[in-house]
């Protein structure tokens, strides 16, 4: 994606507000690094549109606050697919 950088921190604010989205899920949708989402919508967006801006901060915010529930989420997943994969295929 090679927009203008201002054009495209409107671009992500209005993605992660319409979405709810993550950084990281941002990033992925728009093929660009983390780093440059969060410069973004952290510098460059409260310049250009601060009411977006703050609703982006926000959401941002709920999320830093639930990645913890999310990662011990996605370790129960992962330990219970180990555990039925094990089940599937041990040797008898």
């Amino acid at each position: 994606m090679r927009h203008q950088p201002n054009e495209r921190a409107i671009q992500l604010g209005t993605y992660i507000l319409e979405h709810k989205a993550t950084v990281r899920a941002a990033a992925k949708e728009f093929g660009i690094s983390k780093s440059t989402v969060h410069k973004d919508v952290s510098e460059r967006l409260p310049h250009l549109q601060p009411e977006l801006a703050a609703q982006v901060h926000r959401i941002l915010e709920l999320n830093k606050q639930e990645r913890h529930i999310r990662g011990g989420l996605a370790t129960k997943r992962k330990y219970a697919l180990l555990a039925e994969h094990r089940r599937t295929f041990r040797p008898r």
